[in-house]
């Protein structure tokens, strides 16, 4: 069958796509998600000279690296925004870093992942919540990593600079605190503090091939990321963010994601915030 007036795209093409995501990225791509597919990846056909879906399937069959970065790039769906999902940030604030607080007063040291970071939003966002906590509380070394599969998101990331009109819904404390305006050719941009940008360390990572990091971390951030995923990668997944957390540590999901018969690692103590049993 045919999609979309520019380009024939066959259902051929569209599961021979599906196939390539699934076994690269471990997201399972359904039927509802064809016209999207045919989208994005119609942007890479025009910019490639290609008459049809065909041509480019062949293309990423030949194995061309550059092209396949720019595949995975397209299908994977990149949504963030800062302090996404307050009632997270509230409980970090609230409870969590409290607790971390007592528990490593010895080691003054926490870690944290931001697993599938987007444009950075995500580790931005909690570079601050942890920045004000500990601001009047010297010593105390804390790192976040961020990672994500989008080489092009990971490079806003780290660049840190944002239209205006994406912290329109911060304090006015926020704003001034942690984010200055640009002026002239920059109008209508902000650009991070550069506090922020240090306790931060953005990586490429395919979240289904090797974590080339020891760990552990005290809690990690994997929201609107497993729902991507068969219930085995997810069970393989979550299990392996268990074995990468410290005892009693927390995992964060996005807010129409479950642990529900996935694993019995975790305990959820919020909504959509687990602890680490075992």
């Amino acid at each position: 069958m045919a999609l979309g007036n520019e380009f024939v795209f066959t259902d051929r093409d569209f599961n021979y796509i599906r196939k390539l995501v699934d076994e690269n990225t471990g997201i399972v791509l359904a039927e509802a998600k064809r016209q999207m597919i045919y989208s994005r990846l119609a942007r890479r056909l025009r910019a490639l000279g290609l008459k049809d879906f065909n041509s480019y399937c062949k293309l990423l069959k030949g194995g061309d690296q550059s092209e396949f970065r720019n595949f995975v790039n397209a299908v994977t769906t990149n949504l963030t925004s800062f302090f996404r999902e307050q009632h997270h940030f509230d409980f970090l604030k609230k409870q969590l870093l409290p607790e971390l607080e007592r528990q490593n007063d010895l080691s003054h040291k926490i870690r944290i992942w931001s697993a599938g970071c987007s444009t950075g939003e995500e580790p931005y966002s909690l570079a601050i919540t942890l920045s004000e906590y500990f601001r009047n509380k010297p010593g105390w070394d804390i790192k976040i990593l961020a990672t994500d599969l989008d080489t092009n998101v990971l490079a806003t990331a780290e660049a840190g600079i944002y239209a205006a009109e994406k912290i329109e819904g911060l304090s006015k404390l926020h704003k001034t605190t942690w984010f200055k305006k640009g002026r002239g050719e920059n109008e209508g941009m902000v650009r991070v503090n550069p506090a922020l940008k240090e306790m931060i360390r953005f990586r490429q990572l395919n979240l289904m091939y090797e974590w080339p990091f020891k760990g552990p971390f005290d809690f990690i951030f994997c929201r609107n990321v497993i729902i991507y995923f068969s219930k085995d990668t997810q069970r393989g997944l979550v299990d392996r963010y268990a074995n990468k957390l410290r005892e009693q540590g927390h995992l964060f999901l996005g807010h129409s994601e479950s642990l529900f018969k996935v694993t019995d690692r975790f305990e959820l103590v919020g909504h959509t915030i687990y602890k680490k049993k075992r």
